[in-house]
Protein backbone atom coordinates (compact mmCIF):
# COMPACT_ATOMS: atom_id res chain seq x y z
CA UNK A 1 0.00 0.00 0.00
CA UNK A 2 1.57 3.38 -0.73
CA UNK A 3 1.87 6.00 1.45
CA UNK A 4 -0.90 8.53 1.46
CA UNK A 5 1.26 11.88 0.93
CA UNK A 6 -0.82 13.11 -1.14
CA UNK A 7 -4.04 13.36 0.83
CA UNK A 8 -2.11 14.36 3.75
CA UNK A 9 -0.77 17.58 2.07
CA UNK A 10 -4.06 18.31 0.81
CA UNK A 11 -5.25 18.00 4.37
CA UNK A 12 -2.25 19.68 5.65
CA UNK A 13 -3.27 22.70 3.36
CA UNK A 14 -6.63 22.91 4.63
CA UNK A 15 -6.11 22.97 7.58
CA UNK A 16 -3.49 25.71 6.83
CA UNK A 17 -5.89 27.66 5.09
CA UNK A 18 -8.48 27.51 7.58
CA UNK A 19 -6.12 28.78 10.09
CA UNK A 20 -5.30 31.90 8.17
CA UNK A 21 -9.12 32.31 7.60
CA UNK A 22 -9.34 32.24 11.67
CA UNK A 23 -6.49 34.24 12.06
CA UNK A 24 -5.99 36.44 8.76
CA UNK A 25 -3.43 39.00 10.78
CA UNK A 26 -0.81 35.94 10.28
CA UNK A 27 -0.91 36.07 6.75
CA UNK A 28 -0.74 39.56 6.12
CA UNK A 29 1.75 40.76 7.92
CA UNK A 30 3.88 37.70 5.83
CA UNK A 31 2.28 39.12 2.82
CA UNK A 32 2.70 42.49 3.70
CA UNK A 33 6.70 41.90 4.18
CA UNK A 34 6.45 39.78 0.86
CA UNK A 35 4.68 42.66 -1.25
CA UNK A 36 7.02 45.58 0.81
CA UNK A 37 10.60 43.60 0.16
CA UNK A 38 10.12 41.85 -3.41
CA UNK A 39 8.94 43.27 -6.76
CA UNK A 40 6.61 40.56 -7.64
CA UNK A 41 4.36 38.47 -7.66
CA UNK A 42 1.70 40.54 -5.39
CA UNK A 43 -0.10 38.62 -3.13
CA UNK A 44 -3.57 39.55 -1.86
CA UNK A 45 -4.32 39.79 1.74
CA UNK A 46 -7.09 37.62 3.31
CA UNK A 47 -10.65 38.78 3.62
CA UNK A 48 -10.89 39.84 7.46
CA UNK A 49 -14.56 38.33 8.58
CA UNK A 50 -14.74 38.88 12.36
CA UNK A 51 -16.48 36.10 14.56
CA UNK A 52 -20.06 36.98 15.38
CA UNK A 53 -20.76 37.16 18.97
CA UNK A 54 -23.67 36.61 20.89
CA UNK A 55 -24.99 39.04 23.57
CA UNK A 56 -22.92 37.63 26.28
CA UNK A 57 -19.35 38.09 24.28
CA UNK A 58 -19.93 41.25 22.40
CA UNK A 59 -22.21 43.29 24.52
CA UNK A 60 -25.46 44.91 23.34
CA UNK A 61 -29.52 46.20 23.75
CA UNK A 62 -31.83 44.06 26.63
CA UNK A 63 -35.08 45.78 25.99
CA UNK A 64 -38.11 44.49 27.90
CA UNK A 65 -41.47 44.94 26.67
CA UNK A 66 -44.92 44.17 28.39
CA UNK A 67 -47.84 42.97 25.55
CA UNK A 68 -51.55 44.10 26.14
CA UNK A 69 -53.45 40.87 25.74
CA UNK A 70 -56.37 41.52 27.75
CA UNK A 71 -58.61 41.55 24.39
CA UNK A 72 -57.22 38.60 23.18
CA UNK A 73 -59.72 35.52 24.27
CA UNK A 74 -57.69 32.94 26.79
CA UNK A 75 -58.09 30.34 24.13
CA UNK A 76 -56.03 32.13 22.05
CA UNK A 77 -53.25 34.14 23.66
CA UNK A 78 -51.13 31.32 23.33
CA UNK A 79 -50.79 31.15 19.76
CA UNK A 80 -51.59 35.33 19.57
CA UNK A 81 -48.33 35.25 22.28
CA UNK A 82 -46.52 33.14 19.98
CA UNK A 83 -47.06 35.05 17.02
CA UNK A 84 -45.85 38.44 18.15
CA UNK A 85 -42.57 36.85 19.11
CA UNK A 86 -42.28 35.57 15.55
CA UNK A 87 -43.24 38.51 14.33
CA UNK A 88 -40.34 40.65 16.20
CA UNK A 89 -37.81 37.98 15.43
CA UNK A 90 -38.03 38.11 12.07
CA UNK A 91 -38.57 41.97 12.03
CA UNK A 92 -34.91 41.93 14.19
CA UNK A 93 -33.55 39.08 11.62
CA UNK A 94 -34.58 41.56 8.69
CA UNK A 95 -32.45 44.19 10.05
CA UNK A 96 -29.17 42.17 10.88
CA UNK A 97 -29.26 41.63 14.11
CA UNK A 98 -27.19 38.83 14.91
CA UNK A 99 -29.35 35.74 16.61
CA UNK A 100 -31.47 37.56 18.72
CA UNK A 101 -33.08 36.48 21.50
CA UNK A 102 -37.09 37.03 21.72
CA UNK A 103 -39.35 34.91 23.95
CA UNK A 104 -42.47 35.78 26.02
CA UNK A 105 -42.31 35.68 30.02
CA UNK A 106 -45.36 35.19 31.70
CA UNK A 107 -46.71 36.47 35.52
CA UNK A 108 -50.68 35.77 36.08
CA UNK A 109 -51.94 37.51 33.68
CA UNK A 110 -49.20 39.65 32.96
CA UNK A 111 -47.25 38.99 29.13
CA UNK A 112 -43.83 40.46 28.89
CA UNK A 113 -41.43 40.53 26.04
CA UNK A 114 -37.92 39.88 26.54
CA UNK A 115 -35.47 41.12 23.62
CA UNK A 116 -31.69 40.63 23.13
CA UNK A 117 -29.83 41.89 20.50
CA UNK A 118 -26.31 41.55 20.40
CA UNK A 119 -23.64 43.67 19.20
CA UNK A 120 -26.24 46.68 19.77
CA UNK A 121 -25.09 49.50 21.46
CA UNK A 122 -27.39 52.82 20.90
CA UNK A 123 -30.75 51.77 22.78
CA UNK A 124 -32.53 54.43 19.81
CA UNK A 125 -30.98 52.18 16.95
CA UNK A 126 -31.86 48.88 18.68
CA UNK A 127 -35.60 50.36 19.16
CA UNK A 128 -35.65 51.39 15.65
CA UNK A 129 -34.70 47.90 14.75
CA UNK A 130 -37.96 46.31 16.35
CA UNK A 131 -40.23 49.51 14.95
CA UNK A 132 -40.45 51.08 18.56
CA UNK A 133 -44.14 49.65 19.33
CA UNK A 134 -45.91 49.49 16.17
CA UNK A 135 -49.78 48.32 16.67
CA UNK A 136 -51.31 47.73 13.26
CA UNK A 137 -55.47 48.33 12.85
CA UNK A 138 -58.00 48.91 10.17
CA UNK A 139 -60.29 51.66 11.38
CA UNK A 140 -63.45 52.74 9.95
CA UNK A 141 -64.85 56.64 9.22
CA UNK A 142 -66.61 58.38 11.59
CA UNK A 143 -70.14 59.64 11.03
CA UNK A 144 -69.67 61.74 14.47
CA UNK A 145 -66.34 63.56 13.30
CA UNK A 146 -66.19 67.20 13.37
CA UNK A 147 -63.80 69.08 11.17
CA UNK A 148 -63.68 72.09 13.42
CA UNK A 149 -62.92 70.31 17.02
CA UNK A 150 -59.07 69.69 17.78
CA UNK A 151 -57.91 66.03 17.54
CA UNK A 152 -55.85 64.81 20.58
CA UNK A 153 -54.06 62.12 21.55
CA UNK A 154 -54.06 59.78 24.65
CA UNK A 155 -51.83 57.16 25.35
CA UNK A 156 -53.30 53.46 26.94
CA UNK A 157 -51.08 51.24 29.47
CA UNK A 158 -49.39 49.49 26.92
CA UNK A 159 -47.57 53.29 25.99
CA UNK A 160 -49.17 52.98 22.59
CA UNK A 161 -50.62 56.66 21.47
CA UNK A 162 -54.37 56.21 20.10
CA UNK A 163 -56.99 59.08 18.62
CA UNK A 164 -59.66 59.83 20.81
CA UNK A 165 -63.38 59.62 19.04
CA UNK A 166 -63.29 63.32 17.93
CA UNK A 167 -60.41 61.78 15.15
CA UNK A 168 -61.50 61.33 11.57
CA UNK A 169 -61.99 57.30 11.67
CA UNK A 170 -62.20 55.36 14.41
CA UNK A 171 -61.13 52.07 15.89
CA UNK A 172 -62.53 48.56 14.50
CA UNK A 173 -62.21 44.69 16.06
CA UNK A 174 -59.99 44.30 12.77
CA UNK A 175 -56.15 44.56 13.90
CA UNK A 176 -53.03 42.95 12.82
CA UNK A 177 -53.31 39.99 14.42
CA UNK A 178 -55.68 38.95 11.71
CA UNK A 179 -53.87 39.64 9.03
CA UNK A 180 -51.27 36.80 7.31
CA UNK A 181 -49.83 38.34 4.39
CA UNK A 182 -49.26 41.60 2.55
CA UNK A 183 -47.21 42.12 -0.56
CA UNK A 184 -46.67 44.11 -3.54
CA UNK A 185 -48.62 43.01 -7.02
CA UNK A 186 -49.51 45.17 -10.86
CA UNK A 187 -52.55 44.84 -12.20
CA UNK A 188 -52.50 42.71 -14.92
CA UNK A 189 -54.02 45.00 -17.58
CA UNK A 190 -52.51 48.38 -16.49
CA UNK A 191 -49.49 47.27 -14.59
CA UNK A 192 -50.16 49.67 -12.06
CA UNK A 193 -48.45 49.12 -8.57
CA UNK A 194 -51.19 47.67 -5.68
CA UNK A 195 -50.93 45.81 -2.51
CA UNK A 196 -52.67 42.42 -1.87
CA UNK A 197 -53.62 42.02 1.81
CA UNK A 198 -54.69 38.51 2.69
CA UNK A 199 -56.85 38.11 5.83
CA UNK A 200 -57.27 34.94 8.34
CA UNK A 201 -60.25 32.99 8.74
CA UNK A 202 -61.68 35.40 11.47
CA UNK A 203 -60.42 38.69 9.99
CA UNK A 204 -61.84 37.27 6.75
CA UNK A 205 -65.16 37.79 8.58
CA UNK A 206 -64.08 41.18 10.36
CA UNK A 207 -63.28 42.38 6.73
CA UNK A 208 -66.35 41.64 5.22
CA UNK A 209 -68.43 43.31 7.76
CA UNK A 210 -66.34 46.60 7.54
CA UNK A 211 -66.33 46.73 3.81
CA UNK A 212 -70.51 45.80 3.53
CA UNK A 213 -70.73 48.65 6.24
CA UNK A 214 -68.17 51.49 4.70
CA UNK A 215 -69.33 50.93 0.84
CA UNK A 216 -67.91 54.53 -1.41
CA UNK A 217 -66.48 55.33 2.37
CA UNK A 218 -62.85 55.65 3.27
CA UNK A 219 -61.15 52.29 5.39
CA UNK A 220 -57.94 53.93 7.07
CA UNK A 221 -54.96 51.68 7.84
CA UNK A 222 -53.22 52.92 10.90
CA UNK A 223 -50.02 51.66 12.43
CA UNK A 224 -49.25 53.65 16.00
CA UNK A 225 -52.31 55.99 15.32
CA UNK A 226 -50.65 57.01 12.21
CA UNK A 227 -52.82 56.83 8.92
CA UNK A 228 -50.46 55.19 6.56
CA UNK A 229 -53.14 54.57 3.50
CA UNK A 230 -57.08 55.36 3.87
CA UNK A 231 -58.25 53.59 0.45
CA UNK A 232 -61.81 54.12 -0.27
CA UNK A 233 -64.12 50.95 -0.16
CA UNK A 234 -65.45 49.90 -3.64
CA UNK A 235 -67.73 47.19 -2.56
CA UNK A 236 -67.92 44.23 0.24
CA UNK A 237 -65.21 41.73 -0.08
CA UNK A 238 -65.98 38.17 1.44
CA UNK A 239 -63.08 36.44 0.17
CA UNK A 240 -60.73 37.10 2.97
CA UNK A 241 -58.68 39.42 0.38
CA UNK A 242 -58.64 42.88 -1.03
CA UNK A 243 -56.24 44.96 -3.01
CA UNK A 244 -55.63 48.65 -2.60
CA UNK A 245 -55.61 50.37 -5.65
CA UNK A 246 -54.32 53.88 -7.07
CA UNK A 247 -50.86 54.11 -5.72
CA UNK A 248 -48.68 56.84 -7.01
CA UNK A 249 -45.51 54.30 -7.60
CA UNK A 250 -43.92 51.39 -7.03
CA UNK A 251 -41.54 52.21 -4.15
CA UNK A 252 -44.48 53.69 -2.59
CA UNK A 253 -46.46 50.39 -2.38
CA UNK A 254 -43.65 48.65 -1.82
CA UNK A 255 -43.19 50.91 1.26
CA UNK A 256 -46.79 50.61 1.98
CA UNK A 257 -46.92 46.35 1.80
CA UNK A 258 -43.23 46.46 4.15
CA UNK A 259 -45.06 48.64 6.55
CA UNK A 260 -48.34 46.62 6.72
CA UNK A 261 -45.83 43.02 7.20
CA UNK A 262 -43.83 44.71 9.72
CA UNK A 263 -46.52 46.34 11.83
CA UNK A 264 -48.74 43.17 11.57
CA UNK A 265 -48.37 42.83 15.71
CA UNK A 266 -50.86 40.55 17.01
CA UNK A 267 -51.44 42.55 20.45
CA UNK A 268 -49.97 46.18 21.02
CA UNK A 269 -46.75 46.18 23.43
CA UNK A 270 -45.42 49.08 25.20
CA UNK A 271 -41.46 49.75 25.90
CA UNK A 272 -41.13 48.67 29.66
CA UNK A 273 -37.61 49.05 30.28
CA UNK A 274 -34.26 49.19 28.22
CA UNK A 275 -30.58 48.37 29.46
CA UNK A 276 -27.19 48.39 27.47
CA UNK A 277 -25.30 45.78 28.34
CA UNK A 278 -21.58 45.98 27.83
CA UNK A 279 -18.58 44.41 26.09
CA UNK A 280 -16.40 44.40 29.22
CA UNK A 281 -17.73 41.51 30.84
CA UNK A 282 -18.30 39.63 27.70
CA UNK A 283 -14.91 39.92 27.05
CA UNK A 284 -13.63 38.88 30.26
CA UNK A 285 -16.21 35.94 29.76
CA UNK A 286 -14.64 35.13 26.59
CA UNK A 287 -10.77 35.12 27.52
CA UNK A 288 -11.67 32.79 30.14
CA UNK A 289 -13.16 30.29 27.95
CA UNK A 290 -10.75 30.33 25.64
CA UNK A 291 -7.81 30.29 28.53
CA UNK A 292 -9.99 26.75 29.99
CA UNK A 293 -10.06 25.73 26.34
CA UNK A 294 -6.33 25.93 25.90
CA UNK A 295 -5.63 24.76 28.96
CA UNK A 296 -7.87 21.44 28.63
CA UNK A 297 -6.33 21.06 25.51
CA UNK A 298 -2.59 20.80 26.75
CA UNK A 299 -3.69 18.67 29.30
CA UNK A 300 -5.11 16.38 26.69
CA UNK A 301 -2.55 16.59 24.45
CA UNK A 302 0.07 15.55 27.11
CA UNK A 303 -2.18 12.62 27.90
CA UNK A 304 -2.57 11.44 24.52
CA UNK A 305 1.14 12.00 23.96
CA UNK A 306 2.02 10.03 27.23
CA UNK A 307 -0.08 7.16 26.79
CA UNK A 308 -0.18 6.46 23.52
CA UNK A 309 3.19 7.80 22.07
CA UNK A 310 3.25 8.59 18.77
CA UNK A 311 -0.19 7.37 18.05
CA UNK A 312 -1.29 10.23 20.46
CA UNK A 313 1.01 12.65 18.67
CA UNK A 314 -1.08 11.49 16.07
CA UNK A 315 -4.45 12.40 17.50
CA UNK A 316 -2.71 15.34 19.10
CA UNK A 317 -2.50 17.11 15.09
CA UNK A 318 -5.62 16.08 14.36
CA UNK A 319 -7.37 17.90 17.23
CA UNK A 320 -5.17 20.84 15.66
CA UNK A 321 -6.76 20.48 12.29
CA UNK A 322 -10.14 19.66 14.39
CA UNK A 323 -10.13 23.04 15.61
CA UNK A 324 -9.12 25.09 13.23
CA UNK A 325 -11.57 23.27 10.32
CA UNK A 326 -14.41 24.38 13.01
CA UNK A 327 -13.40 27.42 13.75
CA UNK A 328 -13.59 28.37 9.85
CA UNK A 329 -17.16 26.72 9.66
CA UNK A 330 -17.95 28.74 12.12
CA UNK A 331 -16.52 32.13 11.07
CA UNK A 332 -17.75 31.53 7.20
CA UNK A 333 -21.32 30.36 8.22
CA UNK A 334 -21.37 32.76 10.00
CA UNK A 335 -22.22 31.17 13.64
CA UNK A 336 -23.14 33.48 16.39
CA UNK A 337 -20.71 32.17 19.11
CA UNK A 338 -22.64 32.21 23.02
CA UNK A 339 -20.49 30.76 26.00
CA UNK A 340 -23.21 28.04 25.75
CA UNK A 341 -22.33 27.77 21.60
CA UNK A 342 -18.61 27.85 22.58
CA UNK A 343 -19.21 25.05 25.72
CA UNK A 344 -20.54 22.91 22.81
CA UNK A 345 -17.54 22.94 20.29
CA UNK A 346 -15.44 22.47 23.65
CA UNK A 347 -17.47 19.59 24.38
CA UNK A 348 -17.51 18.08 20.72
CA UNK A 349 -13.35 18.46 20.93
CA UNK A 350 -14.08 15.89 24.17
CA UNK A 351 -15.80 13.46 22.07
CA UNK A 352 -13.26 14.00 19.00
CA UNK A 353 -10.71 12.47 21.62
CA UNK A 354 -13.28 10.02 22.59
CA UNK A 355 -12.95 8.60 18.92
CA UNK A 356 -9.82 8.62 18.80
CA UNK A 357 -9.13 6.45 22.51
CA UNK A 358 -11.44 3.70 21.28
CA UNK A 359 -9.33 3.15 17.69
CA UNK A 360 -6.06 3.42 19.94
CA UNK A 361 -7.16 0.83 22.66
CA UNK A 362 -8.12 -1.33 19.50
CA UNK A 363 -4.73 -0.66 18.24
CA UNK A 364 -2.74 -1.61 21.30
CA UNK A 365 -5.25 -4.92 21.74
CA UNK A 366 -3.89 -5.91 17.86
CA UNK A 367 -0.31 -5.29 18.38
CA UNK A 368 -0.43 -7.42 21.65
CA UNK A 369 -1.90 -10.41 19.53
CA UNK A 370 1.18 -10.52 17.79
CA UNK A 371 -0.33 -8.71 14.23
CA UNK A 372 1.89 -6.88 12.03
CA UNK A 373 1.06 -2.57 12.35
CA UNK A 374 -0.57 -2.42 8.74
CA UNK A 375 -2.50 -5.42 9.84
CA UNK A 376 -3.24 -4.04 13.56
CA UNK A 377 -4.43 -0.78 12.35
CA UNK A 378 -6.71 -1.88 9.70
CA UNK A 379 -8.58 -4.00 12.42
CA UNK A 380 -8.04 -1.29 14.90
CA UNK A 381 -10.15 1.46 12.84
CA UNK A 382 -12.86 -0.92 10.77
CA UNK A 383 -13.56 -2.57 14.68
CA UNK A 384 -13.78 0.83 16.85
CA UNK A 385 -15.92 2.30 13.89
CA UNK A 386 -19.53 0.65 15.63
CA UNK A 387 -18.56 2.06 19.00
CA UNK A 388 -17.49 5.63 17.24
CA UNK A 389 -20.63 5.21 15.20
CA UNK A 390 -23.35 4.70 17.50
CA UNK A 391 -21.80 7.36 20.39
CA UNK A 392 -21.15 9.84 17.87
CA UNK A 393 -24.35 9.87 16.18
CA UNK A 394 -26.72 9.57 19.53
CA UNK A 395 -24.60 13.14 20.28
CA UNK A 396 -25.76 14.42 17.17
CA UNK A 397 -29.53 13.49 17.10
CA UNK A 398 -29.82 15.45 20.80
CA UNK A 399 -28.14 18.18 19.12
CA UNK A 400 -30.38 18.20 16.23
CA UNK A 401 -32.95 17.69 19.10
CA UNK A 402 -31.73 21.22 20.68
CA UNK A 403 -31.64 23.36 17.80
CA UNK A 404 -34.56 22.58 16.51
CA UNK A 405 -37.00 22.56 19.98
CA UNK A 406 -34.61 24.68 22.43
CA UNK A 407 -34.55 28.52 22.76
CA UNK A 408 -31.83 30.55 21.02
CA UNK A 409 -29.67 29.78 23.96
CA UNK A 410 -29.98 25.94 23.18
CA UNK A 411 -29.63 26.56 19.72
CA UNK A 412 -26.45 27.46 19.60
CA UNK A 413 -25.30 24.72 21.59
CA UNK A 414 -26.92 22.29 19.62
CA UNK A 415 -25.88 23.75 16.35
CA UNK A 416 -21.94 24.27 17.61
CA UNK A 417 -21.90 20.78 19.45
CA UNK A 418 -23.53 19.12 15.99
CA UNK A 419 -20.75 20.85 13.61
CA UNK A 420 -18.04 19.31 16.13
CA UNK A 421 -19.81 16.04 16.28
CA UNK A 422 -19.73 15.94 12.47
CA UNK A 423 -16.10 17.09 12.12
CA UNK A 424 -15.02 14.39 14.92
CA UNK A 425 -16.32 11.48 13.31
CA UNK A 426 -14.24 12.66 9.99
CA UNK A 427 -11.16 13.14 11.74
CA UNK A 428 -11.14 10.11 14.45
CA UNK A 429 -12.16 8.09 11.23
CA UNK A 430 -11.16 9.52 8.58
CA UNK A 431 -7.93 11.81 9.58
CA UNK A 432 -5.88 10.52 12.46
CA UNK A 433 -5.37 6.58 10.81
CA UNK A 434 -4.04 8.53 7.56
CA UNK A 435 -1.33 9.76 9.76
CA UNK A 436 -0.74 6.75 11.58
CA UNK A 437 -0.24 4.88 7.76
CA UNK A 438 2.36 6.90 7.01
CA UNK A 439 4.45 4.95 9.47
CA UNK A 440 3.67 1.70 8.19
CA UNK A 441 6.65 1.11 5.60
CA UNK A 442 9.40 2.38 8.40
CA UNK A 443 11.28 1.41 11.19
CA UNK A 444 8.71 3.03 13.34
CA UNK A 445 6.41 0.39 12.69
CA UNK A 446 8.36 -2.23 13.66
CA UNK A 447 8.24 -1.11 17.30
CA UNK A 448 4.85 -1.54 19.30
CA UNK A 449 6.01 0.62 22.75
CA UNK A 450 5.70 3.47 20.45
CA UNK A 451 1.96 2.85 19.61
CA UNK A 452 0.70 2.65 23.38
Amino acid sequence: MRRPWAIVIFILAAALTAGFFDYPQIWDRGINWWNNHLPYPKLPGFHKRPFKLGLDLAGGAHLLYEADAVNVPAEERDSTLAGLRDVIERRVNAFGVSEPLVQIERSGDRHRLIVELAGVHDIKAAAEAIGSTPYLEFQEFNPNHNPNQSEAAEVNASGVATLEVESPFRSTELTGRFLKHSELVFDQTTFQPQVRLVFNDEGSRLFKELTLRNIGKPLAIVIDGIVISAPTVQQAIDAGEAVITGIEDVRAARTLAENLKAGALPVPIGLVSQQIIGSALGAQSLEASLRAALWGFLLVAVFMVWWYRLAGLAAVLTLLIYGVIALAIFKAIPVVLTLAGIAGFILSLGMAVDGNILTFERLREELKAGRAFPEALRNAVRRAWPSIRDGQITTLLIAVIMFFVGTSLVKGFGLTLGIGVVLSIATSVGVTPLFLRLAERTRLAKYKWLWG
